[in-house]
């Protein structure tokens, strides 16, 4: 990494506390569900996954400040250090790479329905042709999120068919019911998704 340890002196900080190991995992996925890991294969052990991740991370210069300032940190900041790291991520849409991770476990029809976007305009944003709007990228993103934390408990047909089925937690409505027209992430309907989601994760009301 360029400003921040390497992985091997990283990775058992991390993971060594529960507080701050969970977090950590939970941005790993994050970031590859973001793309941001390439298109090579899934990571299968966890320690090359939060490792590689994190240094996608400081490439991206998403959370470099706080990346950095893990070098030399106590136990009791780590935790704390991380949750800022996980936000920052949060507030990051990077539609240069989630096009292709997104549409690569979704497909193409269930991304272009959910982000309000036609199959030629998805096919023009991801591909460069055309910049993807900022309202377009925040549906993105908040996609990304969601997969990311239902990817521990569905493989990627389980993900769509999560997205379609009702649920008794939304009153009824299905999670993709809730993600129509221009949507938000902001917006009520989006929230609870990603809050039931979350959940999944383990993440509860954290989201």
């Amino acid at each position: 990494m360029s400003d921040v340890q390497s992985s091997s002196d990283l990775v058992p900080m991390l993971l060594r506390q529960p507080s701050s190991a969970w977090q950590a995992v939970r941005v790993a996925t994050r970031v590859e569900a973001m793309g941001l890991l390439g298109t090579g294969a899934r990571r299968e052990r966890m320690l090359d996954l939060v490792g590689d991740a994190f240094e996608a991370l400081d490439r991206a210069g998403i959370g470099r400040r706080d990346l950095a300032s893990l070098h030399g940190a106590g136990p009791a900041d780590v935790a704390a250090i991380v949750s800022r790291v996980a936000q920052a991520l949060e507030a990051s849409p990077h539609p240069d790479t989630e096009w292709e991770a997104v549409t690569a476990r979704l497909g193409e029809e269930v991304v272009a329905r959910l982000c309000h976007v036609s199959a030629s305009s998805l096919t023009r944003y991801a591909t460069g042709a055309r910049s993807t709007p900022d309202p377009v990228a925040l549906r993105l993103h908040h996609l990304a999120l969601v997969v990311a934390d239902l990817a521990g408990s569905y493989n990627d047909r389980g993900i769509r068919r999560w997205l379609d089925r009702p649920r008794a937690q939304l009153d009824g409505f299905s999670p993709a019911s809730l993600l129509v027209d221009d949507w938000d992430p902001d917006d009520p309907g989006p929230r609870r998704v990603a809050a039931l989601a979350a959940a999944l994760a383990g993440a509860g009301a954290a989201a």
